[in-house]
């Protein structure tokens, strides 16, 4: 035990890829292992998630992280010194008692989550194992179906278009390189349909497409042609991934689409998701009415569940107790797991193992405030959580992670199982 006890515990700022000040810790082992990692930063956050420390004031907008990174380098390093890092578990426990609030707000969400990452990393190291093994335990994983942003909208994109993310999935694809292959062949019709048709608008925050549509619905009907430009059959072999992320637009029954022109009620909401899951080739809706609307995602959820993965974000939080109340009620069928939203490496695997017992989907996922870290990549094959989603097909912090998953499934060889259709809860 003694070699894996932790000696040195160091926090330092560093920028995102959005030029925003975040945190990375170091975490130094008796025996010599060291561990790094960085705290990610989204741009729609849900009301129950845990809350970055942000120093306030004229500099960097406010966001400047001195404060957090002060309580890595004051009280968490003092609390977790001699502390064994191949004890996750404990060292997460004491890192929410330490802070003592329910948000992570005293010492931060963002010097909790990196802490509780980087120690992860130095306990791999310590036993000599990539880390998707170290948190396989030697059991049975899967290469994660990825879903790949192609356009960028809602709080990634300044509401050029109210839906968040419009993403693909291969879920007939062979394999996880293969997967990328195809969404590297829509990315580029895509671009070529968008340069005709003169509607290319930038980049969004996680590297897609910043769309120049007339409607919501347009971006739908390009996507859809895209895929088949490039030689795919939409829905037998390629289909469409949607974030609506309801809540930035509205809730609990009043929510304005205001690329339509238009405010909808929850019922009048869901006949339009709908419509569109009849109409085009979408296997998966992410928070399809506000965080707050229980009742409309129960109504989504019993309309569409039984065809489309259902995925709670802003509505689930990465919070085990909020996805066991889901399943209860019939409220999704999918979880979204993010370890910044939760706080905790522990406390998102909890998230994750709830939604597994429910027999939902699991969907590892980055933010749209995001780095060079790969700590996610690992996670998602080694939790087996069977998705990952990170953002789009370009920007280097979002490539990272893609690669990281191409050196895991090769690193597997003939062993590697993609998760293919299997990862989707209505079709396993």
């Amino acid at each position: 035990m003694t070699d894996t006890r932790i000696a040195r515990l160091y926090g330092r700022r560093v920028w995102d890829s959005r030029g925003r000040p975040t945190v990375e810790v170091e975490a130094h082992l008796e025996g010599g292992a060291a561990g790094r990692a960085i705290a990610p930063a989204g741009a729609s956050t849900g009301r129950g998630e845990a809350l970055d420390l942000r120093d306030g004031g004229s500099r960097f907008g406010g966001l400047g992280v001195d404060r957090a990174v002060g309580s890595v380098n004051g009280e968490i390093a003092s609390a977790l010194l001699g502390q064994d890092a191949a004890d996750q578990e404990s060292v997460d426990t004491l890192l929410v008692k330490l802070d003592g609030t329910e948000d992570r707000s005293r010492l931060g969400g963002n010097a909790i989550v990196a802490t509780s990452m980087a120690i992860l990393h130095a306990a791999a190291a310590a036993s000599k194992k990539p880390l998707w093994l170290h948190l396989s335990g030697g059991g049975p994983v899967r290469i994660p179906l990825p879903e790949i942003q192609i356009f960028g909208g809602g709080a990634h994109a300044d509401r050029r278009v109210d839906v968040q993310d419009f993403m693909v999935m291969c879920p007939a694809a062979t394999s996880f390189a293969e997967a990328l292959e195809w969404t590297a062949e829509i990315y580029r019709a895509t671009g070529s349909l968008m340069r005709k048709a003169g509607k290319s608008g930038g980049v969004a925050d996680e590297g897609g497409f910043w769309p120049d549509f007339d409607s919501n619905e347009e971006a739908l009907e390009t996507l859809t042609r895209a895929i088949e430009a490039a030689g795919f059959r939409p829905s037998d072999q390629v289909g469409i991934s949607l974030d609506v992320a309801a809540s930035q637009f509205g809730d609990a029954g009043r929510y304005r689409l205001a690329l339509d022109n238009r405010t909808l009620d929850t019922e009048r909401l869901i006949d339009l998701l709908g419509s569109w899951i009849e109409k085009y080739p979408i296997l998966s809706v992410e928070d399809p009415v506000g965080e707050n609307d229980h009742d409309g995602m129960r109504e989504f959820t019993h309309r569409y569940g039984n065809r489309c993965q259902v995925i709670g974000d802003d509505y689930l939080v990465t919070d085990a107790r909020r996805v066991e109340a889901a399943a209860a009620a019939h409220a999704a069928n999918a979880v979204l797991v993010k370890p910044n939203q939760a706080g905790t490496v522990t406390e998102a695997l909890a998230a994750l193992q709830a939604g597994k017992k429910a027999g939902f989907g699991t969907i590892v996922s980055a933010r749209s405030g995001e780095s060079e870290d790969v700590t996610i990549a690992h996670l998602s094959v080694g939790w087996d959580a069977g998705q990952l989603k990170v953002g789009s097909f370009t920007r280097s912090e979002r490539m990272a992670k893609w690669n990281e998953v191409l050196r895991i499934e090769e690193a597997l060889g003939t062993t590697a199982e993609f998760s293919g259709w299997s990862a989707l809860p209505y079709h396993a």
